[in-house]
């Protein structure tokens, strides 16, 4: 349910693209050197390449990276820190897991969602954040956790997204899978982590305060990290003007909501640590934590939980309408096991269903919710293939680019081949989190990565068994990447019963 992937900020990525060039290490990367040294200023002609490119930053990015010897490239921007950007997976493994202390957050990315985040577990590094992460790692690995998100799961699909395909499917409409989806994944988010329910998916009712303010607060958020010139958003900020005025209102909004159910659950709790309710925020609660760093690390796992699992079904959605043939061996795994279960979809049952998640590695590995991660070195450095970094660095890896890589993943990187991740008995292979790093890896791995698969592969039955989806654009759809990717435009569908012709 919570993929680690929003511990990141995609948006943060595209800042380098602004005045790009890239180390002298590779053929391709000389050229564009020499390009650039020709210029007065150096940065025309990086703005030259960018403005070429402006219409495929992420195919041209990859493609960067791709002709690279090392799958590394530095970039200069200026007045910003130098950044390195790497699809190598020993880089990766050495930022996260094996000199994990060396590569922090940092400042300049803590700084652009503080005031959203606030301290929350994904904005904090340091001892603030292995304090969180140990209680948190503690509630996820609970037993009663687990069977508290089915309930909601069960409930949620039954009660709401099942009767709204139903719906559509009787009147022949055309839906937007991408946004039920979305209100879909809220709606379960809130109630697991604030034990509330914003009735997203209920069509009859205008969107909810704290979903309207967290829209906002994300999208300026982004707009924070995409801008070429950090002082501007900063000093709209200090005026408290402008799109900083908006951010500052939305975040009162969300906190504001937040608290509100802080101090019920403690009316309801008696003001102690009496039993209180399966969710989130009951537990943290008990646990004895402050208030303030309770409301912040749910507000972070709001945010985790609340675009990236529709964002990666949306994409597997859309690749099964053009790959009939998967869509029906899932079909098959789906009728076979639930016939084994009693017709029942718990938590057994979905451990089961090894080629939906293997569709769903690959959805993602082409896909993924959050193309980019950045981290900040605390010294100097040098990276396994050679690279040096120095204090201050942005060193970012990119899952998007990874995931086209060749020297990874074959020449068939491109193509939607779910088998890849399934060995000759049809189990899921372990693949390295550093080859395939959309969940992070090391110690910051996603504590959800179990319940975002439950969450995920629940829907795809669900949805599968009854249901088949068919696009009303024949184009393919364009892949947007922000906070958390989408699909530009979103996922129009005419949604049929399963076997109707």
């Amino acid at each position: 349910m919570i993929l680690s992937l929003l511990l990141l900020c995609p948006a943060l990525g595209f800042l380098i693209f602004s005045l790009l060039y890239t180390s002298p290490s590779s053929s391709l990367s000389k050229k564009l050197y020499v390009k650039i040294k020709k210029c007065a200023p150096p940065s025309i002609g990086c703005l030259i390449s960018f403005y070429k490119n402006r219409h495929r930053l992420l195919s041209w990015y990859t493609d960067l990276l791709s002709q690279s010897e090392t799958q590394t490239i530095v970039v200069h921007r200026l007045g910003a820190a130098r950044t390195i950007v790497t699809a190598n997976p020993d880089n990766v493994e050495y930022m996260l897991k094996t000199n994990f202390a060396n590569f922090p957050k940092g400042k300049p990315f803590t700084e652009l969602l503080g005031d959203f985040l606030g301290l929350g577990i994904f904005n904090v590094d340091g001892e603030m954040w292995s304090v969180q992460r140990k209680l948190a790692s503690h509630e996820f690995s609970a037993k009663s956790l687990r069977e508290f998100v089915v309930e909601v799961l069960e409930e949620e699909v039954k009660n709401r997204l099942i009767p709204v395909l139903e719906n559509a499917a009787e009147f022949g409409g055309v839906l937007d899978m991408q946004e039920v989806l979305r209100r879909f994944a809220f709606d379960t988010i809130c109630k697991v982590s604030l034990g509330m329910d914003p009735f997203c998916l209920d069509m009859s009712r205008p969107a909810p305060p704290l979903s309207t303010a967290f829209d906002a607060a994300s999208e300026i958020s982004a707009m924070r990290g995409a801008a070429p010139v950090f002082a501007v958003w900063k000093l709209k900020r200090a005026l408290n003007v402008g799109l900083e005025k908006d951010l500052k209102d939305a975040v009162k909004q969300v906190r504001g909501c937040v608290d509100e159910m802080i101090r019920c659950k403690k009316e309801n709790m008696g003001g102690a640590a009496a039993a209180g309710g399966g969710d989130l925020l009951s537990r943290f609660l008990e646990a004895g934590m402050e208030s303030e760093m309770v409301r912040d690390m749910v507000i972070s796992f709001l945010m985790a939980g609340r675009d990236t699992t529709s964002a990666a079904l949306t994409w597997l959605f859309w690749l099964l309408t053009g790959h009939r043939e998967i869509e029906e061996e899932v079909v098959g795994e789906i009728t076979s096991i639930k016939n084994g279960g009693g017709g029942e979809l718990g938590f057994d049952e979905l451990k089961e269903m090894n080629l939906i998640k293997a569709c769903l590695c690959e959805s993602m590995r082409l896909y993924p919710p959050v193309v980019w991660d950045s981290k900040h070195a605390a010294r100097d450095d040098v990276l396994p293939d050679g690279t040096p970094v120095f204090r201050g660095n942005r060193v970012t890896y990119f899952p998007y680019g990874m995931g086209r890589m060749e020297e990874l993943w074959g020449k068939d990187r491109l193509e939607f081949r779910p088998d890849r991740w399934l060995d000759e008995n049809r189990a899921v292979k372990m693949v390295s989190p550093y080859k395939f790093p959309v969940f992070q890896a090391g110690p910051r791995v996603c504590l959800g990565k179990e319940m975002a698969f439950i969450q995920m592969k629940y829907v795809v039955a669900s949805v599968l068994s009854r249901f088949e989806l068919v696009p009303v654009r024949a184009e393919p759809p364009v892949f947007v990447p922000q906070l958390t990717a989408y699909m530009a435009g979103g996922f129009s569908v005419r949604v049929r019963r399963r076997g109707q012709l």
